[in-house]
């Protein structure tokens, strides 16, 4: 869902070398922030759409839903896989005992 997450900046990192190349995987990190605020947008569309949606929900938006749903789920599974290329991979939290 590349096409949902924000351009990278114009300006050079802080770190960047002379030939263009960023040390110690700073390029990853700088994926990792652009696609958690694409991240955060998504779940700002899903929180206005859950703020204005009728208490009684029509099938339009049970879709609408479904489809914002889909799109923070395949962000923040992006936003999961950037972290991890930029070294952030943390073990797994599920429920396995």
């Amino acid at each position: 869902m590349t096409d949902l997450i924000p351009p990278a900046d114009d300006a050079p990192a802080d770190d960047a070398r002379a030939d263009g190349a960023q040390a110690d995987g700073a390029g990853g990190l700088d994926a990792a922030r652009r696609i958690a605020a694409a991240h955060t947008s998504a779940s700002r569309d899903l929180e206005a759409f859950l703020r204005r949606v009728p208490a009684t929900p029509t099938a339009a938006d049970v879709a609408e839903y479904a489809a914002l749903l889909s799109r923070e789920d395949a962000v923040r599974a992006d936003r999961a896989a950037a972290a991890d290329a930029a070294g952030l991979a943390t073990p797994s939290l599920g429920t396995e005992r």
